[in-house]
């Protein structure tokens, strides 16, 4: 199973809009993650831990990236974004494995621009 943490051991219910772009020659790529009012900006959950950055995690081990920014509107948390970047072509073939996987877990389509 394929899922999203932000503190490790609690996974993301809420599930994100994925933008996901690539080198002309493929071998690098971003992937930009928001999440609207996602369960880890509810009340109480400051009480599990701090986020030290969002965690893809699947049977394969974890992909991670420290770039992850709330969005605050009215001085209330509404949301956060995080990029991940893949700089190589073996790190863009194991983000897409993560995606599938994530995808079918929670019955996502790819969108193509």
């Amino acid at each position: 199973m394929a899922v999203i943490q932000f503190i490790n051991g609690i996974d993301e219910t809420i599930i994100p809009s994925i933008k996901l772009t690539r080198s002309r020659d493929g071998s690098t790529g971003t992937a930009t993650f928001r999440f609207n009012n996602p369960d880890i900006i509810q009340l109480g959950m400051q009480e599990k831990g701090d986020i030290q950055g969002m965690y893809l995690k699947d049977e394969e081990g974890e992909l991670m990236t420290t770039d992850v920014n709330a969005k605050f509107i009215n001085g209330k948390p509404q949301g956060i974004e995080c990029i991940y970047i893949i700089k190589n072509p073996n790190e863009w073939d194991r983000f897409m494995r993560f995606m599938e996987k994530y995808a079918n877990d929670n019955n996502l389509s790819f969108t193509k621009a």
